[in-house]
């Protein structure tokens, strides 16, 4: 269980609460259950491979960033991580201290900052990374290996939507709300 409520408890509670109102369903129901197998997942990841190698879910996916990407400007590895370059900076430093990150200036411009895995850093994640894929299949098990296919793709349609459409729909959405 993910919450307080199980699933089949929670969309009952939605069903009777927003009955009455005309919504598209199967989209609200696949957003919801979207947003409850992201939280689900990394819940579960944060609590077995992640907590056994002291790091939590933002941490991993810093390193995930630096990691296949190599060095790259902090505001970078921030927008690919999904977080804040606030966020960023308070991981960096529990990665630094760990040993697992460094820092330096931009050769050019003094004002970027790169960050880089360090030797333990890359020696983590290439320990780490099997045992996080374990992970992936057993969350993953209920489904067939075609069903993870289409499910991925489904997901990529989505991130397809936000990064083409999604800038002008928040626009929008500002422009109405002023």
């Amino acid at each position: 269980m993910t919450g307080y409520h199980t699933l089949a408890e929670t969309e009952t509670a939605v069903r009777a609460k927003l009955g009455g109102i005309p919504l598209l369903w199967e989209r609200m129901e696949a957003v919801a259950n979207l947003h409850r197998a992201a939280t689900a997942v990394r819940l579960h990841f944060e609590n077995s491979v992640l907590r056994a190698a002291g790091l939590t879910w933002t941490a991993f996916v810093v390193l995930w960033v630096v990691w296949i990407f190599g060095e790259k400007e902090t505001r970078h590895v921030a927008a690919e991580s999904g977080i804040t370059k606030g966020t960023l900076t308070g991981v960096m430093k529990t990665l630094e201290t760990h040993g697992l990150v460094t820092r330096r200036k931009h050769p050019v411009d003094g004002r970027l900052v790169l960050l880089a895995l360090t030797a333990e850093g890359e020696r983590l994640m290439r320990e780490l990374f099997p045992e996080f894929n374990q992970e992936e299949a057993f969350v993953t098990d209920r489904l067939s290996p075609a069903e993870c296919a289409d499910l991925a793709v489904s997901l990529r349609e989505i991130v397809r939507q936000l990064e083409d459409k999604g800038e002008a729909r928040r626009q929008a959405a500002v422009t109405r709300g002023s």
